[in-house]
């Protein structure tokens, strides 16, 4: 039974400077002369701040996982606004909804959380009773307007937010449900970082169906899909990047450059530039389809341990969760 909750608005605004440092990435340009500026914001009552997602007015949101809140930062003004999610919460993944709003992946509760973009009020929708302790990962809007989720318990699930009805179900082969995606074609794919697979769900019958990479016990952890219906997939165990054309169902892989990479988050951004972190190297990583090449940008304070990237046209941003601050990469064209 599907439980809905509201809470109290749980609204903090921080305006202390939030930028604490500027500079110029020490990876070589990119071809063509394209360089690329990074910054790192502190972000102050946000615990780990883990995913981000680009708020669509200039903001950002990130999810504070170790003190149940959700920030809005804006890089403009340095203003920082914390939401508090509720009692147990732990926020995992968050997107912005066609409606504006963002959508959490609420771990601790374990709900969907909707924040309203304008009033920051929460809504909860709960898993049903049956389906406790989901371990609650990430989400995806189709083009019906329905939420797809994943839950690394071995869990999938999906919500519609007209009818508030959700349907909960097994992961095909049990735990490790992790990053999801979804296609311009429509199609929704998601990975399997204890599986070892990515597999793609039928938004109408839920039907899922696996695809093996041809890397043997990879860790397939984050899924994110360019415009040509490739679905790029960040490897854990290998340290690899693949992608998987969804059209001619091929395969291609790339190994991380540096000393055994663990590969976490992938993010594509609008010029299907491929966005990587790698914990090894504590850098953010930058890899081109077309020329193959690698562009890392490593932090400058250890154990930064970027989570899921995301970002707007000659952005890319991420959340540094073992240092409680967002960082920017953002691209210079030539003049």
């Amino acid at each position: 039974m599907l439980r809905r909750s509201f809470l109290h608005l749980g609204l903090a605004t921080l305006s202390a400077p939030a930028l604490i440092g500027r500079a110029l990435a020490t990876g070589a340009p990119a071809p063509g002369g394209t360089r690329f500026t990074v910054t790192y914001f502190d972000v102050p009552g946000i615990r780990g701040s883990r995913d981000v997602t680009d708020a669509g007015d200039g903001t950002i949101w990130v999810c504070g996982q170790r003190n149940g809140t959700l920030g809005r930062f804006d890089p403009r003004s340095g203003q920082l606004r914390i939401v508090e999610l509720g009692q147990g919460a732990a926020p995992h993944g968050v997107i912005r909804g066609p409606d504006g709003a963002a959508w959490v992946t609420e771990g601790g509760q374990n709900a969907i959380a909707r924040i309203d973009d304008k009033t920051h009020k929460v809504a909860l929708f709960r898993l049903p009773d049956e389906r406790a302790k989901a371990n609650l990962n990430t989400g995806v809007f189709d083009k019906a307007g329905i939420l797809w989720f994943t839950g690394q318990n071995g869990v999938i699930g999906r919500f519609d937010p007209k009818t508030e009805k959700m349907e909960v179900w097994d992961a095909p082969r049990g735990r490790g449900a992790y990053g999801i995606t979804m296609t311009p074609s429509g199609e929704v794919w998601y990975a399997s970082l204890a599986g070892n697979h990515i597999a793609r769900i039928d938004t109408g019958t839920a039907k899922v169906t696996v695809v093996e990479p041809p890397t043997p016990g990879q860790g397939a952890r984050r899924a994110w899909s360019d415009s040509k219906n490739r679905i790029w997939v960040s490897e854990w165990n290998s340290g690899n990047v693949s992608a998987y054309d969804t059209l001619s169902q091929s395969w291609k892989t790339w190994k991380l450059p540096g000393e055994k990479p663990r590969t976490y988050s992938v993010y594509v951004d609008d010029a299907d530039k491929v966005w990587l972190t790698d914990f090894t190297a504590n850098a953010i990583v930058r890899f081109d389809p077309v020329t193959e090449a690698f562009n890392s940008f490593p932090s400058d304070k250890p154990g930064a341990n970027v989570r899921q990237m995301d970002g707007r046209s000659g952005e890319a941003w991420g959340g540094e969760s073992g240092n409680d601050r967002l960082v920017r990469i953002q691209t210079v064209q030539p003049a």
